[in-house]
């Protein structure tokens, strides 16, 4: 015997649906489900048939009277005239109250879904609808309270976001207007040892903007690839050409692995080279002097899989889970935080995954799925 709680139990077959359990609920219930509201709204299904049954038994009761009554005769009374007056009148007053019942319950749920959806035209993304009513009505609820909990995590997230864009800005703008005004007061010599905080400001609101630009475009899910077959070897070998002076400096080594070495995957050339050449340069930040910084690529799963991996200081647990959010960074990161934003919204829009791993004092590993050339 199957025990839903709350005092109602099921005699049926274990796992089978009870036929009193709603069609839209799933049997049986996980733990901490309500069962009175469904025992009210079982009691309430049963009353309605046994009131249909009385009002279709009096119907019928009512006709077999006027029947025998006809036949002899008392029809046209004055005693019984008065009395069909008055369960006439009473008839009417039942179904006015019947009818008046019946539209309260249809148009209060209405009404109720009228005001939530002024209180958001007006700009309150927090208003929420009972669920309650008939069951088309309690869909609609449910559909509406769905909806109006994502604008209100989106109007969160806009402002968030703006929020940490204006402090970004904020850095350079400083940097560049403070020299500037140096300059201008005599205070500074105009000369290229002045200027160059000026030009490294300026290069750091450019990034940010491009940042910003592929962002928004991402979101808008206009981020346009151009896919063509990609050598992975040639293009990892050009990302390490590009930061050979960078390790060298760090006292790093950088190597790769390709299995096999004329992998091909499809793939925007330009959008993956700036995938992989900003998860370089994160791991040369952070990798020991005489570490490496590896990239390993691989056939995996029907796709391809490419890792790029560091011995260096690892990421904080506290700030693993969050990597991949925007304007999310280390206390000793120079960049604004967009970076991984970046590197997930371009490897999601080639139709793979990315994710972390990372030990502290151990290095950290960055694995992307990505499909194989002869896909689109």
């Amino acid at each position: 015997m199957t025990e839903p709680g709350d005092g109602q139990r099921w005699s049926g077959p274990r796992g089978e649906r009870p036929p009193w359990w709603p069609a839209d609920r799933p049997w049986p219930p996980p733990p901490g489900q309500d069962w009175r509201r469904h025992g009210r709204r079982v009691a309430r299904r049963v009353g309605c048939a046994v009131a249909l049954l009385f009002v279709v038994l009096g119907g019928a009761g009512a006709a077999l009277i006027w029947l025998l009554l006809s036949v002899t005769g008392a029809v046209g009374s004055a005693p019984f005239a008065r009395v069909v007056s008055g369960a006439g009148l009473l008839l009417g007053i039942a179904a006015v109250v019947g009818a008046a019942v019946v539209v309260r319950r249809l148009t209060t749920p209405a009404s109720r879904l009228v005001e939530a959806a002024r209180r958001i035209e007006s700009g309150d993304y927090s208003a929420r609808v009972p669920v309650r009513g008939p069951s088309e009505f309690r869909s609609l609820a449910r559909a509406f309270n769905a909806l109006s909990g994502k604008l209100e995590a989106e109007e969160a997230r806009r402002r968030s976001v703006l929020a940490d864009v204006a402090h970004e800005l904020r850095t350079p703008i400083t940097v560049i207007r403070g020299q500037a005004e140096g300059i201008i007061d005599g205070v500074y010599a105009a000369d290229a040892e002045h200027m160059r905080p000026v030009l490294a400001a300026t290069r750091s609101l450019e990034v940010l903007v491009d940042d910003l630009r592929t962002l928004a475009l991402a979101d808008a899910g206009s981020l346009h690839l151009q896919r063509e077959p990609v050598e992975l070897a040639i293009l990892v070998h050009d990302t390490f050409a590009t930061f050979a002076d960078v390790a060298s400096a760090a006292g790093a080594r950088l190597s790769a692995r390709i299995e096999p070495p004329g992998l091909v995957i499809d793939a925007d050339s330009v959008r993956l080279g700036s995938v992989l050449a900003n998860l370089v340069s994160n791991a040369l930040r952070h990798v020991h002097r005489g570490g490496e910084v590896r990239v390993d690529a691989r056939e995996f799963g029907g796709g391809v899989e490419v890792v790029v991996g560091d011995d260096g200081d690892g990421i904080a647990p506290t700030l693993l889970p969050r990597v991949f959010d925007r304007f999310v960074k280390g206390v000793d990161s120079p960049g604004s935080g967009l970076g991984l934003a970046i590197v997930r919204d371009i490897v999601e829009a080639h139709s793979g995954t990315v994710t972390m791993a990372s030990t502290l004092g151990a290095g950290t590993e960055v694995r992307l799925t990505l499909p194989p050339a002869h896909e689109s």
